[in-house]
Order: structure tokens, then C-alpha cells, then sequence
């Protein structure tokens, strides 16, 4: 295992220990209530650049940078503490955010798109000419009775 290998493995252990699972996702039905999305436009620039960078992570910074734009990273280069919780994945990479900006955050279900133009912080995409952007929608009254039924459940 190599370095940033290893790295990411101990902030996966960390970002586990810490995050019993805000519920990353619940079942209604036979679908899931995912807590973050990606586009396709989104998915499509995550394959180009996990081509170009090999496995990547994504991180929604809370405030410095960028705002809180979803920030891309390659798989360990951001070192994810123990106030940081991963929200699910967007095309194959972990998505995590600051614990106290979920709290703002945990009513709504994230879509991570692209947009033209560039972003001010560190993000992977920036040379390409676009940045990632976040979306939101307000979770139904179903569906986060349904995230707080499974967060409680993987307590």
C-alpha cells in the first residue's frame, strides 16, 4: 500500500468513526434517497478526470477557497478529519462535507453539476474551464423520516 494509499485508508477509518451515517441514503420502495447526486454532465467530468488524476475524492469545502463549492481532489491528497462526514459518492469517489456545515445542510438532497468558468480554489477541474457547482433540493417529509430511521440504525 502506498502512501497516500495508506493516508486515505486511516481517513476512511476516520471519517467512518466519526460519521455513524448521517444516513447517506434509505430506502423508499425499491428506490434509494440518496443524500448527494451528481448530473450527467457531472459523472461525465468525473470520468475524464479520474483518466487524467487515477481515484479521486471530493470534499464540500465550508467556506474558505471557493464558498462552499464541491471541491475535487485525487483520492488522499485532502486529509478528511474526524469533523468531517462522508455524505455518500458521486461516480465511484466519496463525497464528504464539515459536520457543522451538514447540520446546515442535512434537509437537503445535493446535486453536484458543472458549470462554466472557473472556480477560485484548488479543485481538479479548474483547467478544464468549468467548476463543479452544488444544487439543492429540500428532502420530502418522507424522505428524511426515512434518513433518520436508517442513520438511527447504523448508531
Amino acid at each position: 500500500m502506498g502512501l497516500s494509499e495508506t493516508a486515505w485508508a486511516n481517513t476512511s477509518l476516520l471519517a467512518a468513526w466519526r460519521d455513524p451515517s448521517p444516513g447517506r441514503f434509505a430506502r423508499k420502495g425499491e428506490e434509494m434517497v440518496e443524500r448527494v447526486l451528481a448530473t450527467d454532465a457531472a459523472l461525465e467530468l468525473i470520468d475524464k478526470l479520474r483518466d487524467l488524476h487515477g481515484p479521486l475524492m471530493f470534499h464540500q469545502s465550508g467556506g474558505c477557497c471557493d464558498g462552499s463549492a464541491p471541491m475535487c481532489y485525487p483520492e488522499g491528497e485532502f486529509r478528511v478529519g474526524v469533523n468531517d462526514v462522508q455524505l455518500g459518492e458521486i461516480g465511484g469517489c466519496p463525497f464528504f462535507m464539515d459536520a457543522d456545515q451538514f447540520d446546515y445542510w442535512k434537509h437537503t438532497q445535493l446535486t453536484i453539476d458543472v458549470v462554466k468558468g472557473r472556480g477560485a480554489g484548488f479543485s481538479l477541474e479548474a483547467p478544464e474551464g468549468v467548476r463543479f457547482l452544488t444544487r439543492g433540493r429540500v428532502f420530502t417529509d418522507e424522505e428524511a423520516d426515512l434518513l433518520a430511521a436508517e442513520a438511527a440504525t447504523a448508531s
